[in-house]
């Protein structure tokens, strides 16, 4: 039985961008272990991981709250990303083909936030 969210374009973008930041940091220094690397794998996990509990529940205020976790963590991991490249942890190339990813990410997902947003008013 399928869940609610694995129909979303937002969750499954999501859900490889997740897989793209993990193997990506792989590449990172050992001594980002506990520092960036960790951190922006949170925050990438954070961003399906919080569509997924928003349908958990019923179209709610609460289904909208966890979107717009989902929409600030994905904010977290493009800086994290445009940080990673500065900091020459990324190459050019590299970080332009990931910023897509978030991008297209992003798209779908503040499209749901404010679909949602809309219904949240019309009850209110």
């Amino acid at each position: 039985m399928s869940q609610p969210h694995e129909n979303l374009i937002a969750w499954q973008r999501a859900d490889d961008l997740c897989v793209a930041v993990y193997e990506l940091t792989k590449q990172f220094p050992t001594a980002e272990q506990f520092g960036l690397t960790s951190q922006l794998r949170r925050a990438a996990f954070s961003v399906p991981a919080n569509i997924v509990e928003g349908y958990a529940f019923p179209q709610s205020p609460t289904r909208l709250r966890h979107l717009r976790i989902a929409i600030a963590s994905l904010a977290e991991v493009g800086y994290a990303l445009y940080f990673a490249k500065r900091v020459g942890y990324l190459k050019v190339e590299a970080w332009q083909a990931i910023d897509l990813e978030v991008r297209r990410t992003a798209a779908p997902l503040q499209g749901l936030a404010r679909q949602q947003a809309g219904r949240s008013i019309k009850r209110g």
